[in-house]
């Protein structure tokens, strides 16, 4: 008798749904509103992800393209004229800064004397180190966000697993059966949510190493290029001229 009743469970374990819906629907609440947010984080971070996969690419190239024209040997008046009011991309933003200055500068009468042009190099300089600054920011928006998530998600869902697992071990008091039919769909429950934590963690982590060294190189890119286009403006200012 004792071990038709201990068999039962088992014939009726047969049809619990142990499918992904399934199993978020028989999860407590609050197991239900962490994995909730461990999902909505996971599409949060593939969203960053893929926008600044496609920007990174985007900035890079264009870098390429106008690096070649900047070095074509024509006029970098002629340059800024073209590109001033429409940079559209951290470089050619870093360019039109600095030219700007310049032009402010050279139709003021600065930068004939000698302490004038050291005040004009001092502040195109500025100009440009503030200018890389605030592009650096805007290409790391949101990265913060995949450093977040990356570091915490596994802990929200591990806070979900045990939390789903007191609430089985409460079931598994309550009814007074330990077979593997009542222990196994409340178990699978709370290990669902530390699988959504690690599934949102893992991609967070990686693209945010990721974007981290690509958005470093870039900059170190940017802070060369200014490098290379202080040293242009300094022999035009020793010249007397500019192109």
């Amino acid at each position: 008798m004792n071990e038709e009743i201990g068999a039962a469970p088992f014939v009726g374990g047969g049809d619990i749904d142990l499918s992904m819906w399934g199993l978020f629907l028989r999860a407590d609440i609050v197991v239900q509103v962490v994995m909730l947010s461990l999902l909505f984080a996971s599409v949060w971070c593939w969203a960053i992800i893929f926008e600044k996969f496609v920007r990174y690419r985007r900035v890079v190239r264009q870098a390429e393209e106008f690096e070649k024209e900047f070095w074509s040997g024509g006029s970098l008046e002629k340059l800024y004229d073209t590109i001033g009011s429409n940079a559209s991309h951290p470089m050619a933003v870093l360019f039109a800064s600095a030219m700007r200055e310049w032009r402010r500068s050279s139709e003021r009468g600065l930068g004939r004397t000698g302490n004038m042009r050291a005040g004009l190099q001092d502040r195109i300089g500025q100009v440009m180190r503030i200018t890389i600054d605030r592009e650096v920011d805007r290409l790391e928006r949101y990265i913060g966000v995949l450093a977040t998530v990356g570091s915490t998600a596994p802990f929200v869902g591990l806070f979900g697993t045990v939390w789903g697992i007191m609430d089985s071990f409460q079931s598994i008091a309550q009814t007074k059966n330990t077979s593997l039919a009542v222990v196994a769909p409340g178990i699978a429950e709370a290990l669902f949510a530390t699988a959504l934590g690690l599934v949102a963690a893992i991609p967070a982590t990686i693209a945010y190493n990721k974007f981290s060294s690509d958005i470093g190189r870039y900059a170190t890119r940017l802070d060369g290029f200014a490098g290379e286009f202080s040293a242009i403006m300094s022999r035009q200012l020793d010249e007397g001229g500019s192109d």
